[in-house]
C-alpha cells in the first residue's frame, strides 16, 4: 500500500468512525438509557440509600427484606453509571461493526474495543459530573454553568418547581455532550491508527 492510498483509507475510516460515533452518541445516551440511570449515575455521598430505587433511606427507614437492602449514594451512582456505559458501549460497538461491514471493511477486534475502551471510560468518568465540574472550571466555565440552568416541575400537580443545573436544557449537559464529541474523534483516530498499522484490508 503506498503512502498516500494508506492516508486515504485511514481519512475515510476515520470519518466514517467519527461519523457513527457521532451519530449514535445521543440514541445510546438519551433513548437507550433507562430514566432512574440517567437521574442517578451522578450520585455521591456517604449516605444510605434504597439499592432497588436509590430513595435514601431516612425518608422511609422501615422496608425490609430485598426491597430493604440498602448501599451508599456513591455506591448505588456508580452502579448507574455502569449500567449507563454497558448499554451506550453496546449501541456504539453494534453501530460500528454493523456500518463497517456493511461497507466491507473488516476493522481488527484490537482497534474496536480499544475505541470503544476510549469512549467507555471517559463516558463513565464524565457523567459521574464531579470530573466534569472540575474540568469545567479549570476551563472557566463555572459562571456558564450557573447561569444556564432550567426550572423543571419536581413532581406532580401542586409542587414546587425546582432548578435543574445538570439536565437537558443546561450548560453542564452541553458541556457533557460537547467532551463527549471531542472524545469520540480521538477514538475514531486511535481505531484508525490500531487498524492501519495492523495493515488491516477491506
Amino acid at each position: 500500500m503506498t503512502d498516500r492510498i494508506r492516508a486515504i483509507e485511514g481519512l475515510a475510516l476515520v470519518a466514517t468512525l467519527v461519523a457513527v460515533f457521532d451519530g449514535v452518541h445521543p440514541l445510546g445516551d438519551q433513548f437507550v438509557q433507562n430514566d432512574r440511570d440517567a437521574t442517578a449515575k451522578g450520585m455521591h455521598g456517604s449516605h444510605l440509600v434504597y439499592r432497588a430505587d436509590g430513595s435514601p433511606v431516612e425518608e422511609n427507614p422501615w422496608r425490609r427484606g430485598k426491597e430493604g437492602r440498602t448501599c451508599t449514594a456513591s455506591a448505588y451512582g456508580r452502579r448507574s453509571v455502569s449500567r449507563h456505559v454497558a448499554s451506550y458501549s453496546a449501541v456504539q460497538l453494534a453501530s460500528t461493526l454493523a456500518v463497517t461491514r456493511t461497507l466491507g471493511y473488516r476493522v481488527p477486534a484490537t482497534a474496536l474495543l480499544t475505541g470503544a475502551a476510549i469512549n467507555a471510560v471517559t463516558h463513565g468518568i464524565l457523567d459521574r459530573r464531579e470530573p466534569l465540574l472540575w474540568l469545567a472550571e479549570k476551563a472557566g466555565k463555572t459562571g456558564y454553568i450557573k447561569h444556564a440552568t432550567v426550572v423543571r416541575k419536581a413532581g406532580g400537580e401542586g409542587t414546587e418547581p425546582v432548578q435543574d443545573v445538570s439536565g437537558p436544557g443546561t450548560a453542564l449537559m452541553e458541556l457533557d455532550q460537547a467532551a463527549h464529541r471531542a472524545i469520540g474523534v480521538a477514538a475514531a483516530v486511535v481505531t484508525t491508527w490500531i487498524t492501519l498499522r495492523k495493515g488491516n484490508r477491506p
